[in-house]
């Protein structure tokens, strides 16, 4: 019988055995990494044992180097490594969930262990050559454990029985859809230190232990080893899909140094230009976006819009909060005419909202927007970053539920901004903005009797400004023109009020030159 030290002592050699050198063709040793083959106990606490001793020790980079004729893939080969049909773990099971491990090469070089659990017990997934299709590449020889850049979990609905459902690999990065989605916006395990002066540091999810579920299981649950030269980690992530795709996020974190920038349930995404931001694109269609902006939820229960944009230099903003009750990142425009794309097919990507489970305490939502010139690089980043720092040696736990939907569960009882356009305005250096709102409420006569656009400029200052309610479409045009006087920028705020209520969302943008 295995004692709980000889577990913890097998999975620090499973990890010693992945942080060490390769040797000339090999990602390790084959024969110390034969032994993590073997079924071992497992329980919860020893991830955590694994992530806090690992916290103890000085940090080592995961291997990277890969051998011919993977070491340098061109995109296009490395997508051509396929995982062969019928291939995915539990497939032939009946057990709704399956796993399809995902092959090393090009960006995604660094290796990753993957265990699956049963009955207490977890086995490593030990790379099997003929489970993948290499497209173009010839493969002549029998080869090695490479080990896998991540995995793809696959669902069984709507009669599709590999329908995918989430995919973990790179870093710490994940993605999930519901059904009929395109895959889209990307979620981060944890950031530290992004667009910071001092340099970005990215943790990486070292080692996968993906539970098997029962048949007739609504619910697959996989945790995750992270580790990062300031921190090492413990995350649970319990997905259950439906109308939209849920994921629940338990994380404690064990930090080898001071962090004093770290971010927790960020997401990134591609915005290459919105009717808000065409200035510099030549483009036939109107938009191409994966989100169309971030939508917060305040602890003082205020809704915030936010449209984000392609920016012509880097941009950060940043959304003072305590506890704050969701925030995320919306697709908003589901029509295919938003954007005339029948290849990218916008309109399907998934929106992402986020509810914080637990007390968060300060903090603040932070926004960077960085210039872009292609439509595949997520530009857009958000974070919730807390006002108190990691303190070396100091665990740190904290959890959340994220929501990849088509609409976020919980939306504002007032108008939403629907949408958002701006353009040269005549005179001098005058932007012209129009702001559409949409709700019910905009129908109701005794809530629109006193309406009233209250704009806020700064700097700069803001004229002709006019509403145009219509009752019978339930909408509400706001126009508006910003003098930015000698200014490069200007900070917008804009709220429908009624006897100085509030009736809409708070709509919020920044203007650059």
């Amino acid at each position: 019988m295995f004692e709980r030290r000889d577990v913890l002592k097998a999975g620090l050699a499973a990890i010693a055995a992945g942080m060490a050198p390769a040797q000339p063709g090999f990602h390790a040793d084959a024969a110390a990494r034969a032994s993590t083959a073997e079924p071992a106990p497992f329980t919860r606490d020893m991830v955590a044992e694994l992530a806090r001793a690992l916290a103890a020790k000085p940090y080592q980079p995961p291997p990277t180097e890969l051998r011919e004729p993977f070491a340098n893939l061109s995109y296009e080969q490395f997508v051509g490594i396929k995982n062969r049909p019928g291939a995915a773990i539990w497939r032939r099971e009946n057990r709704g969930f399956s796993i399809e491990p995902l092959h090393r090469g090009h960006i995604f070089a660094a290796a990753v262990d993957i265990y699956l659990v049963e009955n207490g017990a977890a086995t490593r997934v030990l790379y099997d050559q003929s489970n993948f299709d290499y497209g173009g590449l010839k493969i002549t020889e029998p080869l090695p454990d490479l080990r896998f850049s991540g995995f793809r979990v696959l669902y069984a609905q709507s009669g599709v029985p590999d329908a995918e459902l989430a995919i973990f690999q790179g870093a710490s990065f994940y993605r999930a859809l519901a059904q009929g989605q395109n895959l889209g916006v990307t979620a981060r395990g944890l950031s530290i230190r992004t667009a910071d002066p001092r340099g970005e540091e990215f943790p990486a999810f070292r080692s996968f232990w993906i539970e098997k579920p029962a048949p007739g299981d609504h619910a697959l649950v996989i945790y995750a080893l992270l580790d990062s030269p300031s921190v090492a980690g413990v995350y649970r992530f319990t997905l259950r899909p439906g109308e939209a795709t849920l994921i629940d996020t338990e994380l404690t974190l064990y930090p080898r140094a001071n962090v004093d920038h770290y971010g927790l349930a960020g997401f990134a995404a591609a915005s290459l230009f919105t009717p808000l931001d065409q200035r510099r694109v030549d483009d036939w269609r109107p938009m191409a976006a994966e989100i169309n902006g971030i939508q917060m939820l305040t602890g003082k229960g205020e809704w915030l819009w936010r449209p984000v944009s392609n920016r012509e230099n880097l941009q950060f903003s940043s959304f003072v909060d305590a506890n704050p009750k969701g925030f995320g990142a919306l697709q908003r425009q589901r029509d295919i005419e938003a954007y005339e794309d029948s290849d990218q097919h916008w309109e399907r990507r998934p929106s992402l909202w986020i509810e914080p489970l637990g007390d968060w305490d300060e903090g603040a939502m932070q926004l960077v927007e960085i210039p872009s010139e292609s439509e595949i690089n997520s530009n857009i980043v958000a974070y919730w970053r807390p006002k108190a720092p990691l303190v070396a040696g100091k665990e740190a736990a904290f959890a959340y539920r994220q929501f990849w939907c088509w609409e976020p569960p919980t939306r504002p009882p007032l108008a939403t901004a629907a949408e958002a356009r701006s353009g040269r305005a005549p005179g001098g250096r005058l932007r012209r903005f129009l702001v559409v709102f949409a709700g019910d409420i905009l129908a109701n006569p005794q809530r629109t009797a006193q309406l009233n656009a209250a704009l806020t400029t700064s700097p700069g200052s803001a004229t002709n400004i006019r509403t145009f309610l219509d009752p019978l479409a339930k909408t509400c045009r706001v126009t508006f023109d910003v003098d930015p006087g000698n200014e490069t920028f200007c900070e917008l705020r804009l709220v429908l009020q009624s006897d100085e209520q509030p009736i809409s969302e708070t709509w919020l943008y920044r203007w650059t030159l």
